[in-house]
């Protein structure tokens, strides 16, 4: 009875068992994980600094933003009141110059026709040829500068250079601006372009023509493909980096300039081909078999179970061990702390 009430006050006790965290990673060929992002700015193709070639007051702008345009559209006026008096000025000086020419003219045929009847001295006639010349030239230089101030009445119109989209306005009507000045922007072309600086490491990895892919935070869950156009041969000094320009070969709306953008490398190297197995140098060990690695089995993340799994290593390269034979592509292997893993052991996933 004694044992009997002893047994029936035990209570059975189960011993917990701490499954320990090891970390892993999964049998890849040489450079098939060789991939790398950067952060740009997208923008269209061609971005044109809209500005008038002379200076006056705005009397006509006809530019918002979003609005589309064509090219040659008349975009905005100057009052041009000093290039219309400049061009009258230049009117009259053409005809007062005609004017002393055609008398010079009739200068030359006088002097002539009296010095062939020996009437005018050889002097006066080369003087008369000599003021004709003079007046020709007068009148020439004259005409000149009517078309340049023609020119300059027409610098006092803004005319779109190609069709797009206007950007940003930053002038208003009434507005004195100066040659040169901005007062919008245009975006032509219907391409997308991003700019983003590359570092040493990797620059020369990419070259012009190369196929990548594009995202944008603005635009979730899509990629684009996309192709290298530019890569700049010296370094920005300010940045540190190699300017390249990468063009969206896929077109869609709702790209936009100024947006951020993400754009994926995929750096190969010539390696992958020849189908080389490589893993981490420190999920190598070896014993008295040789060379070995702890396999990892299960896709449970809370409970795996490490076999161990002897290999033929080739050789040490900068990804880490050359494997002959012995893994598979796909195949999870523990990267961390094979001394204390026992083949057979129950495992977590870190």
């Amino acid at each position: 009875m004694i044992f009997a009430l002893i047994s029936c006050g035990e209570k059975e006790v189960k011993e917990e068992v701490i499954l320990r965290p090891v970390k892993y990673t999964e049998v890849s060929y040489l450079g098939g994980e060789k991939s790398r992002q950067f952060s740009g700015t997208a923008k269209t193709e061609k971005i044109v600094n809209l500005s008038f070639r002379s200076n006056g007051i705005i009397t006509k702008l006809d530019m918002k933003l979003g609005q589309k345009v064509k090219k040659d559209q008349l975009l905005g006026t100057l009052d041009n009141v000093s290039a219309r008096l400049n061009y009258e000025s230049s009117i009259s000086s053409k005809n007062s110059a005609e004017s002393q020419m055609n008398t010079a003219k009739l200068n030359l045929n006088r002097m002539r026709t009296l010095y062939e009847k020996g009437s005018a001295s050889l002097s006066d006639y080369e003087a008369a040829k000599n003021s004709y010349r003079t007046a020709v030239a007068s009148f020439e230089s004259s005409k000149r500068s009517v078309a340049i101030q023609q020119d300059q009445i027409r610098f006092g119109y803004l005319y779109a250079p190609e069709d797009g989209v206007i950007a940003s306005v930053s002038a208003e009507v009434d507005e004195n601006v100066s040659p040169g000045q901005v007062v919008g922007v245009l975006n032509a072309g219907t391409a997308i372009e991003i700019s983003l600086g590359l570092p040493e490491s990797v620059i020369n990895a990419v070259k012009k023509d190369m196929k990548v892919k594009v995202s944008f935070t603005a635009i979730e869950e899509e990629i684009f493909n996309a192709i290298i156009t530019e890569v700049a041969p010296a370094l920005d000094a300010n940045t540190s980096t190699y300017p390249i320009t990468v063009m969206v070969t896929d077109s869609d709306e709702r790209i936009k300039s100024g947006m951020a953008a993400n754009v994926l490398f995929e750096f190969v190297d010539d390696d992958i081909k020849k189908q080389l197995i490589v893993v981490p140098a420190n999920a190598v060990g070896e014993d008295s078999n040789g060379r070995f690695v702890f396999l990892v089995e299960g896709n449970d993340a809370d409970k795996a179970t490490v076999k161990k799994q002897v290999i033929t290593i080739g050789e040490l390269t900068s990804d880490g061990f050359e494997v002959k034979s012995g893994l598979k592509v796909g195949q999870k292997i523990a990267t961390a702390g094979l001394q204390t893993l026992l083949d057979g052991q129950d495992v977590k996933l870190n």
